[in-house]
């Protein structure tokens, strides 16, 4: 690559990109948005996408619907916790959750929707959970779902064609993938949280993970010089990320950066924050074993083979969830 032929991508700063450029675009804009979202995957392992076709209208007609949910009294949010999930469906209360490495909970609460089909054609994992007192959000949280997701296959399938896979590598890997749309809320704070904050320092356990803008301020980045970031989209962008199996399986090549929610300040404290991540997760038994791509004499393979799934049900004893 010639210099100056691609933008710089500073440390200090997320790069933007519009994801129509490569849906849409002619071959120069595709190539482009394939190089540069590849660079700030190895560099920044983050970056911001705008023109993603996830629509506005439904984004903030999910965020009241979570919001209404929340809202509800514990003991009607305690029916729908699923013990034989994991955590991986229905509602998971305030605290339980921790950062892999700490004790302390996180100071939030949040409720998980998986892929809306039918068990025929998703026989590794359990179904959603309808809210009765909620009529709506079935319904609202399947077209986010697919929405999102669809837009997770097209970033999966640039990412592809930098690593010098088949552009459709990951497609049938995530289709039927056990993705998780995660609804979150971080109370208002009433007391100083001692050690605890809003998500621990951590870095994500899927393929990519993909944050349309919360209701309030919080994430940070951690950047290879050790100083934290304030990474909030703005309205109409996606935050999107490597997580720790692309980053496996590309033997480091994409960087899965470690990022956390930090508490408001005291004048904020009021203030409650809600967030819409989508988990990218593949079918639990993709390998995860290095790409050939990224390994060579100089840089061997760097991890021991493994399943997504076996890979994921570690993660979730690791963070309390199992």
């Amino acid at each position: 690559m010639k210099t100056g032929q691609f933008f710089f991508i500073p440390m200090q700063s997320i790069p933007l990109l519009r994801l129509s450029d490569f849906t849409a675009g002619e071959t120069a804009d595709k190539l482009r948005f394939v190089l540069n979202l590849g660079e700030a995957f190895h560099e920044v392992g983050f970056a911001r996408i705008s023109d993603h076709g996830v629509p506005e209208l439904l984004l903030r007609d999910m965020y009241r619907q979570t919001r209404a949910f929340f809202d509800l009294p514990l003991e009607v949010k305690k029916l729908y916790i699923n013990e034989s999930a994991n955590g991986q469906r229905g509602y998971t209360p305030f605290g339980r959750e921790h950062a892999k490495g700490r004790l302390e909970g996180d100071l939030k609460e949040f409720w998980h929707w998986g892929p809306f089909l039918p068990p025929s054609e998703f026989p590794h994992a359990e179904p959603n959970l309808e809210v009765a007192e909620l009529p709506e959000y079935y319904g609202l949280a399947a077209r986010m779902y697919e929405s999102l997701l669809q837009c997770g296959i097209q970033l999966l399938r640039a990412i592809a064609i930098y690593l010098q896979l088949p552009e459709d590598y990951f497609d049938e890997k995530v289709k039927t993938g056990n993705s998780i749309l995660r609804c979150i809320h971080y109370p208002a704070l009433k007391q100083e949280p001692r050690d605890a904050m809003r998500a621990g320092e951590h870095e994500d356990i899927n393929l990519i993970t993909l944050l349309p803008a919360a209701s309030a301020e919080g994430l940070q980045v951690l950047t290879r010089a050790g100083k934290w970031l304030d990474a909030q989209p703005a309205e109409g962008e996606l935050i999107v990320n490597v997580g720790d199996m692309l980053q496996r399986l590309t033997n480091l090549k994409l960087v899965s950066t470690t990022h956390r929610v930090v508490n408001p300040p005291r004048e904020m404290w009021h203030t409650p924050r809600y967030s819409l991540p989508f988990f990218v997760h593949p079918v639990p038994d993709m390998s995860l074993t290095c790409l050939t791509s990224c390994t060579d004499a100089a840089n061997p393979a760097r991890y021991s083979p493994v399943t997504a799934g076996q890979y994921l049900a570690e993660r979730l004893r690791e963070i309390g969830l199992e």
